[in-house]
């Protein structure tokens, strides 16, 4: 028998070694709403903490339309709330054939609760070959308040 020892963190060092695309070059972004102070540039810059913020309250929609379809192996998304308490909910989906038909990769609600939970920060192992468009589905606040959509970034590699 062949035998390896490891250590408990080598799938994240194998995560850490992976390039992150530059969304900025490769996307054309298509999005509902956005706050001139907060643009979706911010968000798909990794060392830029400012994120994208939805100029008008309610649900929200970022969609990336690719020019050459690519192969994605991880996404991560991070929402930061520091001030209302509210529960949100967002749907991550893709297209192989510019935007015909989609295919969901997550549904998932968060609860943020400040100052306590403030973070949500959601990272996806996936096999998604010749993505041609990737959204983004922001309902800020499931229970329909004035609350602004909000993502502090977006990767993908």
């Amino acid at each position: 028998m062949r035998k390896r020892i490891i250590t408990t963190d080598a799938p994240n060092q194998t995560f850490e070694r992976e390039q992150w695309i530059d969304l900025t070059r490769t996307a054309l972004a298509e999005l509902t709403s956005e706050d001139a102070d907060h643009p979706l540039e911010a968000a798909l810059h990794a060392d830029d903490q400012h994120g994208w913020r939805a100029a008008d309250p309610g649900p929200q929609l970022i969609r990336l339309l690719f020019e050459q379809p690519l192969h994605l192996r991880r996404v991560r998304l991070v929402f930061d709330e520091t001030v209302q308490a509210r529960t949100q909910e967002f749907v991550l989906r893709w297209s192989g054939d510019d935007g015909q038909t989609y295919h969901e990769i997550v549904r998932q609600q968060y609860t943020f609760s400040p100052p306590a939970t403030t973070r949500e920060l959601e990272e996806y192992q996936v096999d998604l070959p010749q993505v041609t468009v990737l959204e983004l589905h922001l309902i800020p606040d499931i229970r329909g308040g004035l609350a602004h959509a909000a993502l502090t970034s977006l990767q993908v590699a």
